[in-house]
């Protein structure tokens, strides 16, 4: 059996789009659960959609998600260039090969012939279809219209009866009546090869074993067959997968700019819960796991898990998935991607950056939600007295009045202002008054915060904050209340 080889072949056309980074991560796990080989092939031959920096965009992001490849046009390898355009000598030989086998023919119809065809096709209410008019010319007639330097294509000369059958390793086989297949153009006048074709001609060129596309393909997939066969080349095993959606009607669009990997990572994912989320989209694992990382990805993935419905982008869902991948990060880590976000919030030198992480990174979804969690620290904002009044807690201002001046000779008492210190402090003086926790220490978090909400309770945060600010809270909370 050949060696494995799978290869992902992007456009250099803008940001990282998510379905294009799900069939990477597809392709790669492939090669690397079979011991086989990922390559990186840039397809750049419709010059005219090219985004300057696309290319090094591509390379940033399967790096920064680990998806690293073993042949490619800055590594090298022994198939190269792999870079499309630097491949364009070898595109013509193979279509003028085809023609001498009687499997292609120059077609020299110009744009002004064709666009009358189809308009009349179209009012005919007949699938656009070119009409074979010069798949018959004779080779005298050929020669005549090439020597007097006619612009021509050269075209894929489909059968014109008959049926294709061609396997998917999801869809199974599939057959085409030839009837439906329209001659393809391979070569255009300018000489540079159609996707379709190029892409056949380096697929076969690199050894490819496993191709892996969007289902969009699946139409092309009996033309492809019936090249590898004119030629008598192996045809590679087909995987279709299935579109990603944003809802049951809308496919995620890069022109809408919807969902690419670059806009994720400016939201605060990280790089691996995106991987383990768009795995997930179009592919079910055998139990009932749902975090992985991208070695249990590759351990655990298996072709007859993809489903032949398109997946619905759920971005609550990749939230929360992102959320788990955070806690699991060592406090290292998280204070290594926190720390920025942090920052931007809380600007004073005298503050504990690693406290303020351990207290976050329970609480964290998403990094870009740090600094609105934080931003009471280097100033109490103006708040409401109502945030005092809390159901739960049996709180309300009256109680919560009594409370804070029952705290500050607590608070103002403690020489080692430590964590311990504090809460034993705290917790003698709910003992003292006989009172739930919540009389005391709702009172206290609103009143260093001015927050309902806070990553940690009172007693962390007046650590955080020091003794003398968390004091001079306090007496702001009385006075607002009194």
């Amino acid at each position: 059996m050949n060696k494995v080889r799978t290869r992902f072949a992007p456009s250099p056309t803008g940001y990282m789009h998510i379905g294009n980074l799900r069939t990477a991560l597809y392709t790669y796990i492939i090669a690397k659960k079979n011991g086989g080989d990922f390559i990186l092939r840039i397809e750049d031959t419709d010059q005219g959609r090219l985004v300057e920096g696309a290319t090094e965009v591509i390379y940033q992001t399967l790096r920064e998600c680990g998806l690293n490849w073993d042949e490619g046009p800055d590594i090298g390898g022994p198939v190269g260039p792999y870079i499309q355009s630097q491949r364009m000598g070898m595109f013509k030989k193979y279509a003028e090969d085809l023609v001498e086998k009687g499997e292609a023919y120059y077609c020299f119809c110009d744009k002004d012939r064709l666009d009358e065809l189809k308009a009349i096709q179209e009012a005919s209410g007949i699938m656009p279809m070119y009409d074979r008019h010069c798949r018959n010319l004779s080779p005298e007639e050929v020669k005549e219209k090439l020597d007097a330097n006619v612009p021509y294509v050269i075209r894929q000369k489909v059968p014109l009866d008959g049926e294709v059958t061609f396997h998917d390793e999801l869809y199974g086989d599939i057959t085409v009546a030839c009837s439906t297949l329209d001659d393809q153009i391979l070569i255009k006048t300018d000489g540079m090869p159609t996707y379709n074709f190029a892409n056949v001609v380096d697929d076969h060129l690199m050894g490819i074993t496993h191709v892996v596309r969007g289902n969009e393909y699946l139409a092309s997939a009996p033309k492809y067959d019936l090249l590898y066969k004119a030629f008598g080349w192996e045809i590679p095993k087909y995987i279709h997968v299935e579109h990603i959606m944003k809802d049951k009607q809308h496919k995620l669009s890069k022109r809408d700019g919807d969902a690419s990997y670059q806009d994720l990572m400016k939201k605060g994912y990280l790089s691996e819960a995106v991987l383990n989320y768009i795995a997930l989209l179009g592919w079910a694992p055998k139990g009932e796991q749902e975090i992985f990382t991208l070695p249990e990805l590759i351990e655990e993935f298996d072709i007859s898990g993809l489903s032949k419905s398109p997946a619905i982008f759920d971005p609550m869902k990749l939230k929360a998935i992102n959320g788990e991948h955070i806690r699991r990060l060592s406090p290292e880590e998280f204070l290594s991607h926190a720390e920025p976000y942090i920052r931007q919030a809380v600007k004073r030198e005298d503050i504990d950056i690693g406290r303020i992480a351990s207290l976050l990174q329970p609480r964290t979804e998403l990094f870009t939600e740090i600094p609105e969690q934080i931003d009471f620290i280097d100033a109490l904002p103006e708040y409401d007295n109502s945030l005092y009044c809390h159901k739960k807690m049996k709180t309300n201002e009256e109680n919560s009045l009594e409370s804070l001046k029952d705290i500050l000779p607590v608070l103002e008492g403690i020489e080692d202002w430590t964590e311990e210190n504090i809460h034993n402090a705290l917790f003698e003086l709910i003992a003292r008054k006989g009172v739930k926790n919540g009389i005391i220490l709702w009172p206290l978090r609103v009143a260093v915060s001015g927050k309902s909400f806070t990553p940690g309770g009172g007693i962390e945060l007046s650590v955080i904050l020091g003794k003398e600010e968390t004091i001079k809270r306090v007496k702001t909370g009385i006075e607002k209340l009194s």
